[in-house]
């Protein structure tokens, strides 16, 4: 059995489970980002694939060039970027792993905080032995807007009543019982927008969310106000984010997400001075990298055994 374990940029998963608990003939562990044919060269003798999130699309035209492919193990409990249908047809099983809470939900508020009181600006100040008090924004009354209510969104809500801010939302299925129960307000899009001091996002991409947040949905929000995205890039329109943020449609807005990632270098979101930008961390802990990995082990020695879990496919 040939092992290969894609986009460990962290350089974590030696260390978080027992590989050579399953005897593999060759283990490989990437911690660069491969793409185009080195990318085919790299894969075509392996018989599992463990990928990480969705970081290596897995496309048709891809698998058709895998024919020694047998097993795709996913970090979390889905993949948007592995093309299911076409796994199916060549009969490679796909699996999943659990997934550990919600740190998504811690990173989303260090966002908003780092927002409200420019925690970069005055820490980078700091840094250059400038002493630059400025006034920040408290989040007390101001009006969280949650763009879905799942999971995370739920959790975003039950910590907002800390900050003792009120909370409205919005998703296309939601209805007022479930919002209600969250602590929140149902809302229509439109009035998400108008209403809210702070926007995050907690939806799943689809094409019903791609480019929800667009120019028009944009224009509606407060002088004042900023958005926040810890869930998918595509779901917001960069290039009417971009114009927003640099016209001072909206005060700012926090990324940790971004339509094509890893983010180009010379990218326009990286010369906005009212933009907060992580490289797609929210996920990103140490325990739940150990728990993702130790996961994908357990997969594979049950498919191995003829016994495959956490199916997808």
């Amino acid at each position: 059995m040939r092992i290969c374990v894609l986009d460990d940029y962290e350089h974590a998963a030696h260390g978080a489970a027992d590989w050579v608990s399953l005897a593999a003939d060759r283990l490989i562990i990437m911690d660069r980002h491969v793409t185009g044919p080195p990318l085919v060269e790299l894969l075509q003798s392996v018989d599992v694939i463990v990928v990480q999130r969705e970081r290596t699309p897995l496309t048709r035209d891809l698998l058709v060039q895998l024919p020694n492919l047998r097993l795709v193990v996913t970090t979390g409990e889905r993949n948007a970027a592995i093309d299911l249908e076409a796994c199916r047809e060549r009969q490679v099983t796909v699996s999943a792993t659990t997934n550990m809470g919600s740190p998504v939900v811690e990173l989303a508020w260090a966002l908003i905080l780092a927002g409200a009181r420019d925690l970069v600006g005055r820490a980078s100040g700091m840094l250059a032995g400038r002493w630059e008090p400025r006034p920040g924004r408290a989040l007390e009354g101001r009006v969280l807007g949650l763009l879905g209510l799942g999971r995370t969104g739920t959790r975003m809500a039950r910590i907002a009543t800390a900050f003792d801010m009120p909370v409205i939302t919005w998703s296309a299925n939601l209805s007022q019982h479930t919002a209600e129960e969250a602590g929140a307000r149902l809302v229509s899009k439109h009035e998400l927008f108008a209403e809210a001091d702070v926007v995050s996002i907690h939806l799943l991409l689809s094409p019903r969310t791609h480019h929800l947040v667009g120019a028009a949905e944009l224009s509606l929000m407060k002088a004042g106000a900023w958005l926040v995205n810890t869930s998918r890039g595509p779901i917001v329109d960069e290039a009417a984010l971009i114009a927003a943020c640099r016209n001072g449609v909206i005060a700012g807005a926090a990324l940790d997400v971004f339509e094509e990632e890893p983010l180009g270098s010379e990218h326009p979101l990286r010369r906005l001075p009212n933009v907060i930008l992580t490289p797609h961390v929210g996920y990103l802990t140490h325990e739940c990298l150990e728990h993702w990995y130790a996961d994908a082990v357990d997969s594979i020695a049950a498919w191995a055994a003829g016994a495959p879990i956490r199916l997808l496919t």
